[in-house]
């Protein structure tokens, strides 16, 4: 599952941002002890995350630490003896957001409560591309009679913004839970609606969230519905079965993710795979080993970073409220650490 439009903030569009080029980059490797809070992280905790996925990194000198890793080590001692914390920047501060893995109502079933049908990829959008919009999908009969349906859900607005997430569960009448994930897309732009309701003077930029929205769409539902049209973009899911139910959700490297300690990350700076020290700013501090386990196509540049909050609405709310500043520092392998820094002029 990738996740091309996960995110509440950064879904929204409310961080507009490109990758630096490499000439204003820098890298600068610092100490363990000048990372703030350093010691009084959870080590062991960090280090399972790590193992959940470094068994999937190719290059020789992460596969190498995984093993290491696998052996037992104290979690601590393992990081400070392998690793050097590097400095990626572009000379602006990190900007941490936060994601979730939403849980809707629905059944398997359409009914006069259940209306709202959640579609795998068609296969006339697999070969063109870009393929319909968002309006054409839903205001015409050019997805009936497939078989395409999942299953159908009662709001149309939290299945716009499963979409933005990428992935989620559906809890049926029964108790029973299915997992959605990214299958696919028509291939249009997104456009941010947050971003349009700012434009229309609806909002200032500071007033606007997931919650928000979602609130001005029910209660305008014409206009609502105008607004979610904005966005031409389109995402197709596919069924998950074979993640357990007390697991994340599946992150960019086919792993689940972890609350708390996965962060999405821009892969053109930041190995998947590698473990990642969070220094958040804000209301509510962070200071944590998390570890690069996702992507996303708003996560821009050497010093951004999306926080996985877990399931369910109070993650999202938590997840929604975070747009904070703060820096981030990679863990990498002692060789490839200091092969980053410039070459010095003699």
């Amino acid at each position: 599952m990738t996740r091309a439009l996960r995110g509440f903030l950064l879904g929204l569009g409310l961080w507009l941002g490109s990758p630096a080029m490499a000439q204003d980059l820098s890298h600068d490797i610092l100490d363990f002890k000048d990372l703030n809070g350093w010691a009084e992280d959870d080590h062991s905790a960090a280090l399972k995350v790590f193992l959940n996925t470094c068994p999937d990194m190719k290059d020789p000198d992460w596969r190498a630490l995984c093993a290491l890793a696998q052996q037992g080590p104290d979690p601590q001692a393992f990081f400070e003896l392998f690793f050097r914390p590097v400095m990626i920047s572009e000379g602006k501060p990190a900007l941490f957001t936060g994601y979730f893995e939403p849980e809707l109502h629905g059944a398997l079933r359409p009914d006069a409560r259940y209306r709202y049908p959640i579609y795998r990829e068609p296969r006339a959008a697999k070969v063109a591309n870009p393929w319909l919009t968002r309006r054409e999908i839903e205001t015409t009969d050019v997805m009936r009679g497939q078989g395409l349906e999942i299953a159908w859900v009662d709001d149309p607005v939290e299945l716009f913004f499963l979409q933005i997430q990428g992935s989620g569960r559906i809890r049926l009448e029964d108790g029973r839970v299915i997992r959605v994930g990214y299958g696919g897309a028509n291939g249009h732009p997104y456009r941010s609606i947050g971003v349009e309701l700012v434009r229309r003077g609806v909002y200032n930029v500071h007033q606007v969230s997931a919650e928000v929205i979602k609130n001005w769409v029910r209660r305008n539902p014409e206009d609502g519905q105008e607004l979610l049209f904005h966005n031409p973009s389109y995402v197709f899911f596919r069924r998950i079965g074979d993640v357990a139910a007390d697991l994340g959700p599946l992150g960019a490297m086919n792993r689940s993710v972890t609350s708390g300690r996965t962060v999405a990350v821009d892969p053109s700076y930041v190995p998947l795979g590698a473990p990642v020290w969070v220094e958040k700013g804000g209301k509510d501090p962070i200071r944590r080993l998390m570890v690069a386990q996702d992507t996303g196509s708003a996560i821009k540049g050497p010093q951004r970073a999306d926080i996985f909050f877990g399931t369910g609405d109070a993650a999202g709310r938590a997840a929604g409220r975070l747009r904070d500043p703060g820096r981030m520092l990679v863990l990498m392998p002692i060789q490839r650490a200091y092969a980053m820094l410039p070459e010095q002029n003699p």
